[in-house]
């Protein structure tokens, strides 16, 4: 397994992480034996970080990592480091109701997913969205508070913009940012991603397959499920759809030509941005997991990456990466 540090004061990871939220939500249903052997093969091929939302599936995706975790072997578990995102408020019906950020809410919210994971810290820590209401240097000072007690070891942000970034970094050393970076989101090469690089701040990217629509197994005339995020998603949605699969036809052709699947291409393409970037792979079976981690044996050179850059050029996706009452949530789109 190869390794990348996250920014300058940051853990040593595995350069793929494994983003566990879709073996809980979003997606609809997943298996709970095979989340669970996912997480397992993971940590066997040498796969570290892996990251969660305490309110993913209301704390349903921290038990599932906590008992992984516990039926692991103890080396395994001595080398798992989490990822945990807090903040998004929930109600009994599966609805959002906003974010906290107080220093209050954040120890107590961590206070809960230490138990839920059964770990005795938690080696990454991060509001999920910023509290409109309560500025990220609260926020960010009582996660200070955390690690100062032993709870956490770093400090980590989400969605926020590069002025955000500047304001967090100036409270505590932050580790990294975790926001959506792939062949079709590219949003942050304007001014966050330098801005990052300015403070010494890893990227954690997400959404590096777009949720599976450019992993080259989303069929055209796919059906969703209910409660499947997709289904409200912009870009999943008619002739944004054929468009965008349109891109992903593109891809396969280079893909073909290196003699990979269109998710290592896309894969591989993130992972040459920088070795400050860990890309998460949200796979929920093993199959993909092992798909997704031969885009580490994928080497793509200059010629490779113009390829792929003229089959997907930035900017070509069609629609916006979250619904508009979502967008207006990200401080990373401000």
């Amino acid at each position: 397994m190869q390794h990348r540090t996250l920014g300058t004061t940051g853990p040593r990871v595995s350069a793929l992480g494994l983003g566990a939220m879709g073996m809980s939500a979003l997606y609809g249903e997943a298996d709970r034996a095979e989340s669970i052997a996912t997480i397992h093969a993971a940590l066997d091929a040498g796969v570290t970080l892996i990251d969660t939302g305490d309110f993913y599936g209301m704390g349903h995706n921290e038990l599932l990592i906590g008992e992984a975790l516990r039926t692991t072997s103890e080396a395994n578990r001595a080398k798992a480091l989490t990822s945990v995102k807090f903040g998004a408020l929930r109600d009994p019906d599966g609805g959002w109701s906003g974010y906290d950020g107080r220093p209050a809410a954040v120890k107590n919210f961590a206070a809960y997913s230490l138990q839920r994971l059964g770990v005795d810290h938690i080696d990454v820590y991060r509001i999920a969205r910023v509290d409109p209401d309560v500025p990220v240097e609260e926020t960010v000072g009582a996660i200070a508070e955390l690690v100062e007690a032993g709870h956490v070891r770093h400090i980590g942000l989400s969605e926020v913009g590069a002025d955000t970034l500047r304001r967090a970094a100036a409270v505590a050393p932050i580790s990294d940012l975790q926001i959506e970076y792939s062949l079709i989101s590219r949003g942050i090469e304007d001014r966050i991603l330098p801005t990052a690089r300015e403070l010494g701040i890893g990227v954690t990217a997400y959404g590096v397959l777009s949720r599976g629509l450019i992993s080259g197994h989303f069929d055209r005339d796919r059906q969703l499920g209910a409660g499947d995020f997709r289904g409200m998603s912009p870009r999943f949605q008619g002739e944004n759809l054929q468009r965008n699969l349109d891109l992903v036809d593109a891809l396969r052709k280079v893909a073909e030509g290196k003699g990979a699947s269109v998710a290592q291409t896309a894969i591989a393409w993130v992972l040459a941005r920088g070795e400050d970037i860990v890309p998460l792979v949200g796979a929920r079976r093993r199959d993909r997991l092992t798909e997704a981690l031969g885009a580490l044996d994928l080497t793509l050179d200059a010629a490779d990456l113009a390829a792929i850059e003229e089959a997907v050029p930035a900017g070509a996706a069609s629609g916006a990466r979250y619904p508009e009452s979502q967008m207006a949530h990200l401080d990373s789109e401000r």
